[in-house]
């Protein structure tokens, strides 16, 4: 089993060896992402511990063992940390001390302070301005004074987000004309916050990039993004804007790619401007929702790019092998029951992909389906004749 040499406490990547199959790959978190990051491992060969507070969770359907403990249980993360060879994760919302702890036994990688940074807007947004990478206006607020001052110096309209946990749209508040901030402030709840300068957009684009142990960075076709009440809805690859723009993105997300030092993922969402620019908006150090399409569509998925750079082999491929279009099922589906997949089924151009969550909400994410095709507009066309017949089913 792969111990890396310890320095203060933390692990030193002086030592490269990689883990081949055979080896154990420990997961922090249960959900749809650790449960497509252990599918793609076990083909592989590697087995896969997962650790998660819930039992009966997404990937501990399909690892070979799952922890069930609090995040806060030094006891149980350090017994999991014993048991596996290196150890990612698949979502932020992770206590920086169960982190620490577990990446005193075992190389985690991405490095706990790549995860550090992309859990909290604030650090986010510092390191990108202070490393040069384009982003909305913003300031950090502590007080109603304090936002009232930041919207002075950004102007209207401006959008005040919590510091942690903010994700599809959650966290946020919108403001526009004039504004009362003492009760803005009163009504947000959080003791610290980002106001950013409100960006007119014209279209949302992400670009997931993989970096080895050795440095080497690869990046999977951009994705043009559209959502629907904050919640990704469609990805389209390739996406249709111009190639100078795609160049682009895939050159800012390497270079944060490269700047964080991330071994493993790193998924880079952009606003495209009303005047064709590109601006960084949220990072998340992990395959990401509008990187779904590279399980069907690419020659290797983002969950195996990711397995390949934490385990320190050679990444793998990331041509797109048919222009492809996902589509995110939601909660809302189940509104009168288990939804007939009939429609899904019928389409021979689809990939259907249920994530085996026990309770459907509205909103939350149940899977996904992937139509890939000639071309994006056949694509398209498939994905509508799916979506239409879901809806009269339900």
């Amino acid at each position: 089993m792969e111990n890396d040499t310890l320095s203060n406490g933390n692990p030193a990547l002086t030592e490269s060896k990689s883990i081949q199959p055979g080896g154990i790959v420990g997961i922090l978190g249960g959900g749809q992402l650790g449960r497509m990051l252990a599918m793609a491992a076990r083909r592989m060969g590697y087995r896969v511990h997962a650790y998660e507070p819930q039992a009966d969770g997404p990937a501990g359907q399909i690892c070979d063992v799952e922890v069930n403990a609090p995040y806060t249980d030094t006891d149980a993360l350090k017994a999991f940390a014993r048991g596996v060879d290196v150890i990612s994760f698949e979502f932020e919302n992770i206590p920086r001390s169960a982190v620490e702890a577990v990446a005193s036994l075992r190389p985690v990688r991405p490095r706990g302070e790549v995860l550090h940074i992309c859990q909290n807007r604030e650090r986010e947004k510092t390191f990108l301005e202070e490393n040069g990478f384009p982003c909305a206006p913003f300031r950090v607020v502590r007080s109603a004074e304090t936002l009232r001052l930041a919207l002075q110096e950004i102007g209207m309209p401006a959008v005040l987000k919590t510091a942690d946990f903010g994700y599809d749209g959650k966290g946020q508040i919108k403001l526009i004309g004039e504004v009362d901030t003492d009760a803005i402030w009163s009504a947000f709840g959080a003791p610290r916050g980002v106001v950013e300068a409100w960006i007119p957009f014209q279209a949302e684009l992400s670009v997931v990039c993989a970096r080895g142990l050795d440095g080497a960075i690869v990046a999977f076709p951009a994705s043009e993004n559209i959502h629907t009440n904050h919640i990704l809805d469609l990805s389209i690859v390739p996406a249709r804007f111009e190639e100078s723009i795609l160049k682009a993105a895939e050159e800012i997300a390497s270079k944060i790619t490269q700047a964080l030092d991330v071994v493993g993922l790193l998924a880079v969402e952009f606003f495209l401007t009303a005047e064709g620019g590109l601006l960084v908006n949220e990072l998340a150090p992990r395959p990401h929702n509008s990187g779904h399409f590279s399980f069907d569509a690419c020659m290797t998925s983002q969950f195996e790019q990711q397995l390949r750079a934490v385990c320190g082999l050679p990444l793998g491929s990331t041509k797109l092998l048919k222009p492809v279009v996902m589509w995110n099922i939601l909660g809302d589906l189940w509104n009168k029951g288990t939804p007939d997949w009939s429609t899904v089924l019928a389409e021979p151009r689809a990939k259907l992909h249920l994530y085996g969550k026990s309770e459907a909400r509205p909103g939350r994410k149940m899977g996904h389906v992937c139509v890939m095709a000639e071309t994006v507009e056949d694509a398209l066309v498939g994905i509508k004749k799916i979506q239409a017949g879901l809806s009269a089913k339900v």
